[in-house]
């Protein structure tokens, strides 16, 4: 099989040229590129099927933006999952993917002017400040773009059913005989909406009534700020039986509250979350939670970028809804 270094003697140009003339850079010729691509294929370095694509101008590489507020970046069990399942379905079609960047070496730039520079075929938002200035002008920007977990009326988005999820996990930790149940939900999001609502309205359907000092503001994947909140709710004069906590990674700050005061998991105080990582099924006893597909997730959020990308006219902008699932686990005690 031929070489780049072989492509390039042949061409007559530099290893670095023919790179940008393979990855659709525009700071050489057309004739430069054409010259590559014809004579690319002649030595089999690349197929007929490939160069057919590159003078389509298609860069077979996807911009990925990640950005995670909690500091935990590919720690976080939930996107990791989301991002392997990502990149494994891109592969399958062909796409390499790529994170987007403030800085290309010691050159500072934008989300987009990156995005521009690698000239990637299209974008998926997967965690980020979806307020910032430079991720709306991102999803407004002339990029075909897919979300994770949040939307945009100007994107696909991919997510979890949070209403269906959410009405599920309420529904059995009533079931389980519980009316006192306080909630630490995460920050401002479209997921935490979701969530809230689904809270309210099954409670509601059940004329439970919630005070308000049972609902607790908290940051997803935060174990510190969840330790301080539980705490709070657990010396209240009256407090709950059950607390649900934003998400499995969060559980273990409401752990630590509840140790340090003396009472057990579930004899004294019931907890659940969401999310279902494993490890929350490693704890004793396991978390009652929400599974989210994650791999479902990851790979349904590749398929609709790449449909977006290969056949823009033929792909509409829909909110991709993926359901959860119930694991019972063993932290909510059945009540008498």
């Amino acid at each position: 099989m031929a070489t780049i270094k072989e492509l390039s003697l042949k061409c007559g140009v530099s290893i670095s040229t023919v790179s940008k003339a393979l990855n659709g850079y525009r700071d050489i010729s057309e004739e430069t590129k054409q010259r590559v691509l014809k004579t690319a294929m002649e030595i089999g370095y690349l197929s007929d099927s490939s160069i057919k694509m590159l003078k389509k101008k298609k860069t077979c590489n996807i911009g990925v933006l990640y950005r995670d507020s909690s500091n935990q970046d590919l720690r976080n069990e939930y996107f990791a999952y989301i991002l392997a399942s990502f990149k494994e379905k891109a592969a399958k079609e062909g796409y390499d993917i790529t994170f987007i960047e403030h800085n290309i070496g010691n050159k500072k730039m934008t989300y987009l002017e990156h995005c521009r520079s690698r000239n990637f075929d299209g974008v998926c938002i997967v965690c980020a400040e979806f307020s910032d200035p430079e991720v709306l002008e991102l999803v407004n920007s002339d990029f075909p773009v897919v979300t994770v977990d949040h939307v945009f009326n100007e994107a696909i988005s991919v997510m979890s059913d949070n209403i269906q999820g959410m009405t599920q996990l309420i529904e059995y930790i009533v079931g389980q005989g519980h009316e006192k149940i306080a909630y630490i939900y995460g920050t401002k999001s479209s997921v935490t909406h979701n969530r809230l609502v689904s809270f309210n309205n099954v409670l509601s359907e059940y004329q439970i009534r919630i005070p308000d000092d049972y609902y607790k503001e908290g940051i997803y994947r935060s174990v510190t700020k969840t330790e301080e909140l539980t705490e709070e709710l657990l010396r209240l004069p009256s407090p709950p039986t059950c607390i649900i906590v934003p998400d499995d990674y969060s559980a273990f700050g409401a752990m630590n509250a509840i140790h340090k005061l003396g009472l057990t998991i579930p004899d004294d105080i019931s907890i659940a979350a969401y999310d279902g990582i494993l490890a929350g099924q490693a704890l004793e006893p396991k978390l009652t939670t929400i599974k989210q597909d994650v791999d479902k997730i990851g790979a349904e959020a590749a398929k609709q970028l790449i449909d977006l990308i290969e056949n823009p006219m033929g792909t509409s902008l829909d909110n991709i809804y993926l359901k959860g699932q119930l694991v019972k686990g063993g932290s909510v005690k059945k009540l008498k």
